[in-house]
């Protein structure tokens, strides 16, 4: 059954990924794949991801797609419990994981169960199309990534950072553009989309 935990800023919700997954993080590998910031300027919630999860006693295992070897790559995610895939341009994370194959890979551990972790880029990547976020991420960071068809696991299409500074405007206007077109599903920086099988629901942190 699918398991899916998908943020927009990880290190504010770490608290509801140990209820989601009732505790038992501790101890756990987790491959964690920072391809979406390389073409970034800014980058800080890579490294306060990998501190959030080291936070909650799991073993950080990085995982760089765009330089990895095929065997590397297809053996860390098979490896590992968990597969982590931080933020950063979603168009840029699409074609490196396209174009090396671990689209396919990731999508057959999470079919086998595998739990799946997303932060912003890296939860928009799981929907069908990514096309509705050019107003958010710039599309020309992925000359090569050929069409926005993604990996299609979930059906919604999450709208990270909703009413967050510095993507307030482009998220307001991705919503107002979508929202009759697609099942677009907004979470601010404190809110999870929590996934089990074909059912979902939105997790917040008590402020």
């Amino acid at each position: 059954m699918k398991s899916m935990f998908l943020a927009s800023s990880f290190k504010d919700v770490a608290s509801l990924f140990v209820e989601s997954v009732s505790g038992e993080c501790a101890g756990k590998r987790v491959t964690f794949i920072p391809t979406a910031s390389l073409t970034e300027e800014v980058n800080f919630y890579v490294a306060a991801g990998k501190e959030a999860l080291e936070n909650l006693g799991m073993i950080v295992d990085e995982l760089e797609i765009s330089t990895a070897a095929d065997d590397e790559i297809a053996s860390k995610l098979k490896a590992n419990d968990y597969i982590y895939v931080s933020g950063g341009n979603s168009f840029f994370l699409l074609q490196e994981l396209k174009r090396k194959g671990a689209d396919r890979l990731i999508a057959e551990q999470v079919a086998l169960g595998k739990v799946y972790i997303g932060e912003s880029a890296g939860s928009i990547v799981l929907t069908h199309d990514i096309e509705y976020v050019a107003e958010m991420d710039d599309v020309a960071a992925a000359p090569g990534m050929g069409s926005f068809a993604s990996l299609g696991l979930i059906d919604i299409y999450p709208v990270p950072h909703h009413t967050n500074h510095p993507f307030k405007g482009a998220i307001e206007s991705i919503i107002s553009t979508y929202e009759e077109r697609l099942p677009l599903c907004p979470i601010s920086n404190t809110q999870a989309i929590v996934v089990s099988g074909d059912e979902y629901s939105i997790w917040s942190v008590e402020r």
